[in-house]
């Protein structure tokens, strides 16, 4: 039997929330569907390879690419992350390399999968809270700098009394994006800043690796930490997932 993931208690919190959507997911089989799609997110094997145990894989994969459509597992990380504690936004953003059979997707859109010269890739831009427990993200192309996300992030995330970021938002239309939210921005200018950083606070800047731990954990998982999914829907539900199962452990 496959190593599995859920323990019962888990389980029934994600049934709880499910149910909520409004669909019936209290059947026996839904939990071995999902715990196939955290095997896959595990492991990173093809749809094709999954074991047996959890049923036909194009059962598990169908049922996946259902609930990505109606976005079942972003609305299950959305309400897990209602706990947040928002006195604290930290933002940034990281890039997964895309393996070559993301591209070619069926699609008008880019997918958010951009090249460049170490590849295709994407990139994840992030904001979690004061306890580095994940808010919201977006997906871009790797290409895309993270300051062009920042404004979209701190926007979609709840109200903070800080945000904080690295050198690579130095921004002055940053900056005051944030103050108009209501929240001061707490990031250090670039040396060829004509100002300079007296107004730091230093020792809040260090919590900063906070955000950088929460990629570092949902990397563990070979399906996020290399993209193989064709649409950016799914990839996004596989990131999601990613971000629920952290917040499982607040949870349960």
């Amino acid at each position: 039997m496959p190593r599995t993931m859920l323990t019962d208690k888990r389980w029934l919190k994600l049934k709880e929330l499910m149910l909520n959507s409004g669909r019936v997911y209290n059947k026996f089989d839904h939990r071995m569907t999902l715990e196939g799609i955290l095997y896959r997110m595990r492991t990173g094997i093809p749809w094709r390879d999954l074991p047996p145990h959890f049923g036909l894989w194009s059962t598990v994969f169908r049922r996946f690419n259902l609930w990505s459509k109606k976005g079942i597992l972003n609305t299950i990380f959305k309400h897990l992350a209602l706990i947040t504690d928002s006195e604290w936004l930290f933002i940034d953003g990281s890039i997964v390399r895309a393996h070559q059979h993301s591209s070619g997707a069926k699609s008008d859109k880019d997918e958010s999968i951009g090249k460049s010269r170490g590849g295709f890739s994407t990139k994840i831009h992030l904001a979690v809270d004061s306890y580095g427990y994940p808010v919201h993200f977006e997906l871009t192309g790797g290409q895309r700098n993270d300051f062009v996300m920042a404004e979209s992030l701190i926007k979609h995330s709840p109200k903070s009394d800080y945000v904080i970021a690295d050198k690579g938002y130095d921004s002055q239309s940053i900056r005051d994006y944030v103050t108009e939210h209501g929240s001061e921005p707490l990031i250090p200018r670039r040396k060829d800043n004509t100002k300079k950083n007296n107004d730091m606070d230093w020792d809040l800047y260090k919590y900063r690796h906070l955000v950088e731990n929460a990629f570092a954990r949902i990397k563990h998982f070979r399906a996020v930490s290399t993209r193989y999914d064709k649409l950016e829907r799914n990839y996004a539900s596989m990131v999601s997932l990613a971000f629920a199962i952290m917040w499982l452990s607040m949870h349960t």
